[in-house]
């Protein structure tokens, strides 16, 4: 395939920067050109390679630093590159930070007619284009504002509005959606899907992996500057949760298939827990780790709707129990229990525990819940002599579980239904 087939071309990228441990000492280094070196050199990114075909939407994913908005700031002009070349082939519009691209002290009017002529359009031809954007926007009167006292909201409303209006043949988002209202990125997602049927290019940055299976035709996993693979989505969402895994236990277990087979770093120590867990009971019997595993037997963060995973926690017993109860919950944000269940419940006897001893509990089900957080509890709970519930130990919301998936319905649950329609 020849070149001329790809919109970017992204050969051998690689952005540096001298970091100095003091001011004085990029000073000196500059006095004394060639003496001795002050710094420690930093790659942002590191070698970074790829291209994308005309009419592809191509997700980039990856942590916090990992250089995803400095390949976008290269790829849109607005970073040279340290080494290696960048080349769009193409009218480029580009939703980067917030900020980027205007002036806060000119009105959302202004503004408009600003990035027209950054885009090479006459005031007239951007004129044109005026109703188009204020009616996309939705932000009122606030477009005869400086944008400086906009919201976040309001700003990406416009800031988009703009970007598709210019008619590009490649569109480069860098999480700036995230801070728009549900029913204006279906607008912004209703766009892209109007974008790839024109033909267009859309390179798109998001820590929303739903939107990266449903909309993206691959991604790009990117960590500490490098490339880690280019491949389908989903491959890639799993090669990332994979990473982030290793990145907070790099000795955890990654095989554990059977309860049995369990690493010295704890489960519980891969994810990042709620502060504002609730947590109460004697302590008789305590939850000391817990984790989420997948069809593999891998710990793991990413969870992808109606897929199947194990639900483990791990109890000490500190004094004896006779048939403890066992429990997991699913609640959402307001409280609300929306699934959940417990060894009495399923019919499981549990047995009689002695002081010391250690149960290792499974619950393997399929995860329906929509693309929304909720979160999960664990709880280990006795019935005393008296026939009263005793609690020895509850952790209510300690973790936080969202599912990804390409199709959104209403609801908590993916009813996954069959459609058939039948013309007479």
């Amino acid at each position: 395939m020849t070149n001329d087939e790809y919109v970017i071309q992204c050969e051998g990228v690689q952005k540096k920067y001298a970091l100095y441990k003091k001011r004085s000492d990029q000073l000196l280094e500059n006095l004394m050109p060639g003496k001795k070196s002050y710094h420690t050199d930093f790659f942002a990114l590191n070698g970074i390679t790829f291209n994308v075909k005309k009419g592809e939407c191509v997700g980039i994913i990856g942590k916090n630093g990992s250089g995803k908005s400095t390949l976008l700031k290269i790829l849109t002009g607005v970073l040279t590159p340290s080494s290696g070349t960048a080349i769009i082939n193409g009218r480029v519009a580009a939703l980067l930070e917030l900020g980027a691209g205007f002036n806060p002290e000119y009105t959302g009017y202004e503004n408009i007619y600003l990035n027209g002529t950054i885009m090479g359009y006459s005031r007239e031809e951007m004129e044109q284009r005026i109703p188009e954007i204020i009616s996309f926007a939705d932000i009122g009167d606030f477009i005869n504002q400086p944008v400086k006292i906009y919201s976040s909201g309001m700003f990406v409303r416009l800031a988009f509005a703009v970007a598709i209006s210019v008619d590009p043949d490649v569109l480069i988002i860098d999480e700036a959606l995230a801070v728009g209202d549900v029913f204006f990125q279906l607008k912004c997602y209703k766009k892209f899907e109007d974008f790839k049927k024109q033909g267009k290019t859309i390179l798109f940055v998001s820590h929303d992996q739903s939107s990266i299976i449903k909309y993206c035709d691959r991604a790009i996993l990117l960590n500490e500057g490098n490339l880690i693979c280019d491949t389908t989505t989903k491959e890639a969402i799993d090669c990332y949760k994979e990473l982030l895994v290793n990145a907070s236990a790099e000795n955890v277990d990654m095989n554990c298939s059977e309860p049995a087979a369990i690493s010295t770093v704890s489960w519980k120590s891969n994810y990042r827990l709620n502060e504002k867990t609730l947590e109460y009971g004697d302590k008789t019997a305590e939850i000391v780790d817990f984790g989420v595993f997948d069809a593999n037997g891998k710990i793991t963060s990413t969870y992808f709707r109606n897929e199947e995973y194990e639900i483990r926690m791990k109890v000490v017993f500190r004094e004896p129990a006779d048939s403890p109860i066992f429990a997991i919950t699913f609640k959402d944000f307001m409280g609300l229990e929306i699934a959940g269940t417990n060894t009495m419940q399923e019919n499981i006897e549990t047995g009689t525990f002695r002081p010391g001893e250690t149960a290792t509990v499974s619950f393997r089900a399929r995860f329906p819940f929509q693309n929304q957080p909720f979160f999960l509890s664990f709880g280990c709970t006795k019935f005393n002599q008296l026939g009263d519930l005793e609690v020895m130990h509850r952790l209510y919301d300690v973790l936080c579980v969202q599912t990804v998936g390409s199709k959104v319905t209403n609801g908590f649950f993916d009813m996954d239904a069959k459609v058939k329609i039948k013309r007479t």
